[in-house]
This record gives C-alpha cells, sequence and structure tokens, in this order.
C-alpha cells in the first residue's frame, strides 16, 4: 500500500503538475471544458483510467466544469498514487488538443 506523503513531498510532486494545488489532504484540479458532451466524455475516460488503477478521483461535474479532488482515503491523504492518477487525468485533457 502506499505510503502517505508529506507536505513537503506534495509541494515538490506539484512542480511536475502545475494544474493542479494541494487543499485539504487531496489534490485538486477544475477545469472547463468546450462542452458538456466534451466533459462527460473526459469522465468516461477518467473512469476507465480509475476503474483500471482500482484508485478512484472525486468528481464534481457542473455543466462544462469538472472539479477534480484526488487522494487516497484510506490513509487519509496524498499518496504516490494520487500523484500518478493526477498524472494520467492530465494526459486525459492534454489529449483534447
Amino acid at each position: 500500500m502506499a505510503e502517505l506523503l508529506t507536505d513537503d513531498q506534495v509541494t515538490e510532486a506539484l512542480r511536475s503538475l502545475p494544474s493542479w494545488s494541494a487543499q485539504e489532504n487531496a489534490l485538486m484540479r477544475i477545469v472547463e471544458l468546450k462542452s458538456f458532451p466534451e466533459a462527460i466524455q473526459v469522465v468516461n475516460r477518467v473512469a476507465e483510467i480509475a476503474e483500471n488503477n482500482d484508485h478512484h478521483p472525486d468528481v464534481d461535474i457542473r455543466w462544462r466544469t469538472l472539479t477534480f479532488r484526488v487522494s487516497t482515503h484510506s490513509k487519509g491523504g496524498v499518496t504516490a498514487l494520487d500523484l500518478g492518477l493526477a498524472a494520467e487525468i492530465d494526459g486525459v485533457l492534454d489529449a483534447l488538443g
């Protein structure tokens, strides 16, 4: 099982995840897509990744705005699993062009 990262480790890791921030023992990213269907396509792709990794983000959908929140609930904060998932979510969003 992944170990909880310290605040300093999270801060350092966020240098490679500039669209993310640390908030309340989690990583958070808010993104606005072109349309509601595009937002749902992103959520569906992230859902596939999450299922394959057996590590799931919290996702809030507000029309075309998505809020992703990743943390390892069983550890009570951010672990390497969350950094990996955040990077994969970035990849999905980057693929939109």
